[in-house]
């Protein structure tokens, strides 16, 4: 590995005490400060910033106008028995913001990919495995960690110190209550909270903000009550939703989540039942 000249013209600035591999291919307009560590073939897009001390490892490919703060790690070896060594990937989109300590690990598997979308924020000392996908405008509070194979859809929120399982589905806009532990499916649209984690609610907040139309709000909070409320199985509940709730392109998420919910979903807590 070989120190890279500024860029000249394109406005690059690599502090000289930061290692960077001959093929690493950084963009215009790039700031990487001291003592980084940028492996083989990694690409950094335009107008992103590299905090000191971070490393970014071999295969990984960083978006346009990302942040990652000092001693972050990404795209190292995943912490998984099943790897030997295969080349594999990690794919960061644009205007994603990665803090201090952070680690990203790259997947199992020839070719396979570890992907996160773009406008994320991934807060300090997050862990994101090996095979896991992270939608668009997802936020991961400090600590919050998620296992190998996890998928976060788009939007979704997750509390501080949270444990994902691994394998595990957080539907869209979902939210995620701080030390909770996921071992099922999280359904789009609500807020989980506990050990294990329960539902208490829908995501009214969340929903609202993402732009969701109020007729289509309406249309979740009834296929909701129809899932939670109304004592029938995961499959009833599904063939009720088809008939009585009507179509629109959040309720067909709504019910293509449920559809595919591999690992079951988190049932809702119902805390006045105890009393």
């Amino acid at each position: 590995m070989t120190n890279l000249e500024n860029k000249g013209e394109s406005l690059t600035n690599i502090h000289p005490s930061a290692v960077i591999s001959e093929s690493a291919r950084i963009g215009e307009n790039v700031k990487i400060l001291p003592y980084c560590v940028i492996g083989d073939e990694v690409e950094i897009g335009d107008g992103s910033i590299i905090g000191p001390h971070a490393v970014i490892e071999k295969w990984t490919t960083l978006g346009k106008e990302c942040r990652v703060y000092q001693f972050a790690s990404v795209g190292a070896e995943p912490q998984d028995l099943k790897f030997k060594g295969e080349r594999s990937f990690t794919v960061i989109g644009d205007r994603t913001t990665i803090r201090e300590g952070a680690t990203i690990h790259r997947a199992t598997g020839e070719g396979n990919e570890t992907r996160i979308g773009n406008d994320c924020l991934l807060m300090a000392y997050i862990h994101i495995a090996h095979n896991c996908t992270l939608g668009n405008h997802v936020i991961m509070s400090n600590l919050a960690s998620c296992a190998g194979h996890a998928t976060v859809e788009d939007r979704v929120v997750i509390g501080g110190m949270a444990g994902v399982h691994q394998f595990v589905k957080i539907g869209r806009n979902a939210m995620v209550g701080g030390m909770s532990k996921l071992v099922q499916d999280v359904v789009p649209y609500t807020i989980v909270d506990g050990h294990p984690a329960k539902v208490v609610g829908l995501n009214n907040v969340g929903i609202s903000r993402a732009g969701v139309p109020l007729e289509s709000r309406r249309l979740i909070k009834t296929a909701y009550k129809i899932l939670y409320r109304s004592g029938l199985s995961l499959a009833e509940a599904i063939a009720v939703i088809e008939q009585e709730v009507d179509s629109c392109e959040e309720v067909e998420h709504f019910l293509r989540f449920l559809r595919n919910a591999e690992r079951g979903i988190c049932r809702e807590r119902r805390d006045f039942e105890d009393k």
